[in-house]
């Protein structure tokens, strides 16, 4: 029994199909089809079969499988006591993160991690929320967020850590009707057109919340994703936004105001498969995002709203 031919299973198990992984690992799904070929062969046992997607795993892949997750965190946590005892973590660790955050977390990080022997490489994705439990297939860390709870759709299962809870604000255009209030509820909000992110994006359950509770629609005249597009389009006049506020730095022509009466705030969290979390690698990185994220919310950057 390989721990190739394992960790191949978990591969399917994890990601669906054969041509799924075979994109992943950067392999033709002839050579993986080889691979369980000779697997089925040394065990004596079928590992997959014909299903409509291609192949699917047998109750006994499925079996071996789950037993290489198991397998994984071992060897991750026997390298993570290999590497206390050298004094320090060393190896690469793999970072995805949707840019708001990165931009309010990696520069610090990077500064911590220098002279050491951890090296990061960096990923970016503006992604609906349902889809960033997904990431952590190809990342050590994926660094996620929530406006619903403390963890996005389809974390069960991971490891999962608060970084930061962020404030959501609303971006005016700066001699907008709105700027002589210090802070905005969803009745000031409701009449106004909005440039909102699309469907299942996180930022968008506040102004669905807010069609909630007062009982009328809101207008959103353009869905983005990049929120320096949004600020750009605010100040042009477009219409009302929401914004993060630890990296948002106002450009002229708009106005943060706080949101109250509806929840308007973000969990930062990475996620990681367990066997990646165990490396002392990885540990170590999280760690500092922890810190650097609880100096945003001491520092509270941008908590000097209103700003005019």
């Amino acid at each position: 029994m390989e721990i190739r031919h394992l960790e191949l299973l978990r591969e399917i198990s994890s990601r669906g199909t054969l041509a799924a992984v075979a994109r992943a690992t950067h392999r033709t799904p002839s050579a993986l089809s080889q691979q369980l070929r000779t697997a089925e062969r040394e065990l004596g046992v079928r590992l997959v079969e014909p299903a409509s997607r291609g192949l699917r795993l047998t109750s006994a892949g499925q079996l071996l499988a789950e037993g290489a997750e198991e397998i994984a965190g071992d060897l991750a946590r026997l390298q993570a006591r290999l590497d206390a005892s050298t004094g320090e973590p060393r190896g690469s660790v793999r970072v995805g993160t949707l840019p708001s955050a990165g931009q309010a977390l990696l520069p610090a990080l990077l500064g911590r991690l220098g002279g050491t022997a951890i090296t990061l490489t960096v990923d970016d994705f503006d992604i609906a929320e349902a889809d960033f439990a997904a990431q952590v297939l190809d990342a050590d860390i994926v660094i996620s967020h929530s406006l619903t709870g403390e963890a996005p759709g389809g974390a069960h299962g991971l490891t999962a850590t608060l970084l930061a809870r962020e404030p959501i604000d609303v971006v005016l255009p700066r001699h907008h009707p709105l700027t002589s209030k210090s802070q905005l509820t969803p009745r000031d909000l409701v009449d106004h057109d909005w440039i909102g992110v699309p469907e299942g994006y996180p930022f968008d359950s506040i102004p669905v919340a807010i069609e909630q509770l007062t009982g009328r629609s809101v207008h959103r005249v353009l869905r983005l994703r990049d929120n320096h597009l949004v600020e750009s389009l605010v100040a042009a006049g477009a219409g009302i936004a929401l914004l993060p506020r630890f990296t948002t730095r106002p450009a002229p022509g708009v106005t943060l105001r706080p949101l109250v009466g509806v929840r308007a705030e973000r969990s930062i969290m990475a996620l990681s498969r367990s066997d990646r979390h165990e490396r002392l690698a990885v540990r170590t990185v999280v760690s500092h995002l922890v810190e650097i994220g609880a100096g945003l919310t001491r520092s509270g950057r941008g908590s000097d709203l209103p700003v005019t």
